[in-house]
């Protein structure tokens, strides 16, 4: 008789706070009816607040109805893709869920895209409308969408002041003195254009488009990079994000408050981590604190004081907990209601932890871990157990991982032992869109394997050992070298060259870009030529790609077979 794996018994389950089932009875439903029951229990409570611009959920549900309304007015029928690109703004939540009202799918666009990046996703994606500042469309977007072969048909554009509480004539003051940014939107022949602010007078708001939304209906496509080829969209249902949001409701049990909490999170909505927190808060019928800008810490820690109290969660990454540990202004913050500080997206150095509860408190802060393709959850130390610094906490109910062999799936590896991790669960995707190759290798047997490696312990915690070996960590944004090293290597004057992640000393747990170039017969290194090749990544790559520093090399290092070595690069 074969005995069972540790991993197939489950050995986390020991680990679990005393309230944590091991399996949850799952309610099956969809995002539209969680935001409809939510505004239904709690019409007055705070939705979000944005600069002091805030609303009920009374009042959210009618901008989403009216934003639903347009879309299938306009022809956007169910099963199309509606690409938001926008910062942490109401706009942001009202698109969102007046799309899933709609019966389609959103696909989150990360705002630093370069023209040529945006048109890939609005191609691949197929979508038919789009909705981002008109200060985006007019520095990328518009060139994006010139460049052809997309489906698009609407664009809808918005403005940071068109949701801000001021007189007409204080909105335009500062956008004339630049603090609000504005952009000319220069029309693109066989696109029709419209203003968010005239959707909301002009589509009706009590009542919703009578659309049969169902459970296995596309609710995201969200786009995740790959150590090869060009960005994929994992597809995401109303089942896969109801799963999570009832499992992490679970999780946080204690804490929960429906009406009165409040939470807030730096996390962009672009990035799933920050886009399922803001679906879970509405779940949770929580006020959201929107914050555009993370790296101003002033701005959270004045919401911190005016919401002293009742801020109960804050999600982030270790970097912006730093900077704000750094801000004098916020050990002088009563932050007693905060209950929990989740981390995610990138690891928390030990060190830093143990400043950082210092000023919070002991136990506060709580590592995560996921990916895009699990909605993104897959596991967290205990919130209010035992949780062990440096891991990454144990796996969520119904949720199961393995640890197995890196050259041979079919293999389980010891505890203790790296491997690469499994998981299986009902907030795994269904696949890659258009992509059955990529599906098939990441999906098998119904496990997802994540291609990150990682360890388990003997209490079914689980620790991050590496990453897929090409990816760089800048800042919690996954930056891919192979996509990187793509598009350098067309550069003229390259001939080869290799892009590695270098520990960021002003950022711990983080990295910047550094670029290795071997140059073509004929040019000769000199910082004339740095400074062009800089120019080039600005111009064809997104901010947070964009090496900081270049290296141009006589040759490259060689592996056996002729691939660029780059753990002699990563050595360097």
């Amino acid at each position: 008789m074969i005995e069972p794996s540790p991993y197939e018994e489950k050995i986390w389950l020991k680990s679990y706070d005393d309230h944590v089932k091991s399996e949850l009875d799952l309610e099956i439903y969809t995002l539209v009816d969680m935001l409809k029951k939510t505004a239904q229990k709690y019409p007055d409570a705070l939705a979000y607040d944005f600069q002091g611009s805030c609303a009920t959920f009374r009042e959210m549900l009618g901008y989403v109805n009216s934003f639903a309304h347009f879309l299938v007015e306009n022809g956007v029928k169910k099963g199309d893709r509606v690409v938001i690109n926008l910062p942490n703004l109401p706009q942001f939540i009202i698109a969102l869920f007046g799309t899933f009202f709609a019966g389609c799918g959103a696909s989150g666009m990360n705002f630093l895209l370069s023209p040529s990046e945006i048109q890939y996703q609005l191609k691949d994606s197929g979508a038919v409308a789009m909705i981002t500042l008109d200060s985006f469309y007019e520095e990328q977007v518009r060139e994006g969408i010139q460049m052809g072969g997309t489906d698009l048909k609407l664009v809808i554009t918005t403005n940071v002041a068109d949701v801000l509480d001021l007189e007409p004539s204080m909105k335009e003051q500062l956008i004339k003195i630049g603090k609000i940014p504005k952009g000319k939107v220069e029309p693109v022949e066989g696109i029709r254009y419209f203003i968010f602010n005239q959707i909301l007078e002009h589509y009706p708001s009590d009542y919703s488009p009578d659309f049969f939304v169902e459970p296995d209906d596309l609710l995201l496509l969200q786009y995740t990079g790959g150590t090869t080829g060009p960005p994929k969209g994992a597809i995401l249902t109303h089942r896969n994000l109801s799963s999570l949001i009832q499992i992490v409701n679970h999780w946080f049990e204690p804490s929960l408050d429906p009406g009165n909490n409040i939470y807030m999170s730096g996390f962009p909505f672009f990035h799933l981590a920050g886009l399922q927190f803001c679906l879970q808060t509405v779940a949770q019928a929580c006020g959201q604190i929107l914050v555009p800008d993370p790296r101003d810490t002033n701005y959270m820690i004045s919401k911190m004081k005016e919401y002293e109290g009742r801020i109960a969660l804050m999600y982030n990454v270790p970097t912006l907990y730093m900077m704000l540990l750094n801000n004098r202004k916020f050990k002088k913050v009563d932050v007693s209601s905060v209950e929990g500080y989740i981390s995610g997206a990138a690891p928390f150095p030990s060190k830093n932890i143990r400043e950082f509860e210092a000023i919070v408190g002991n136990g506060k802060l709580v590592e995560a871990y996921g990916m895009t393709e699990a909605s993104p959850g897959v596991t967290m130390n205990p919130y209010l157990g035992t949780k062990k610094i440096g891991t990454v906490g144990v796996p969520f109910p119904n949720t199961e991982v393995k640890i197995v062999d890196v050259s041979d799936r079919s293999k389980i590896v010891p505890l203790g032992e790296p491997g690469e991790i499994a998981i299986r669960g009902p907030q795994i995707f269904s696949g890659y869109w258009n992509k059955p190759e990529e599906t098939q290798n990441a999906l098998q047997d119904g496990w997802f394997y994540s291609g990150d490696v990682g360890i388990m312990d003997e209490d079914g915690y689980l620790t991050i050992v590496d990453r897929t070996k090409d990816m760089i960590n800048v800042s919690g944004y996954k930056v891919f070298s192979v996509e990187v090293d793509d598009k350098m290597n067309k550069h003229p004057a390259i001939e080869l060259c290799a892009t590695v992640g270098v520990p960021d000393p002003k950022r711990p747990g983080s990295e910047y870009v550094k670029l290795y170039c071997q140059l073509k017969k004929g040019h000769s290194a000199s910082e004339e030529m740095k400074e062009d090749i800089l120019n080039y990544a600005v111009e064809n790559l997104a901010k947070y790609k964009i090496p900081k520093e270049i290296e141009l090399v006589e040759q490259l290092p060689l592996t056996t077979v002729g691939k660029v070595d780059k753990k002699v690069l990563r050595k360097k």
